[in-house]
């Protein structure tokens, strides 16, 4: 069976491990080559929601109401992925990658 990999802006169901659970991930990272690591950077999406800047809220058919979390930015390897979930909107997608760079402290 081909290898799929993991596309930016996709979102995938993933296995979080303990704690975290299996949850929504948002992917965040381009993907990766033959000869590269085989991980994924991405931002996890949560029913729990604090009202902080670092959340995006995110509404689409099949998911609870709940948001991508830009604190909860983590890499994992993408074998943790379990299935493609859906593709998220241009302005939500624009919206998550300016709540990373403000957690990060790369706005402008």
């Amino acid at each position: 069976m081909a290898r799929v990999i993991p596309e930016r802006g996709e979102i995938w169901l993933a296995d979080l491990e303990r704690v975290q659970k299996v949850r929504p991930v948002l992917v965040l990272s381009i993907a990766y080559k033959d000869d590269e690591r085989a991980v994924v950077t991405f931002v996890s999406r949560t029913t729990s929601l604090r009202g902080t800047d670092y959340e995006v809220v995110h509404q689409a058919p099949r998911f609870d109401d709940g948001a991508f979390d830009a604190q909860g930015i983590n890499s994992l390897p993408d074998v943790q992925l379990i299935r493609r979930l859906g593709i998220c909107d241009a302005a939500t997608m624009f919206k998550v990658e300016a709540a990373v760079k403000l957690w990060l402290g790369l706005a402008e």
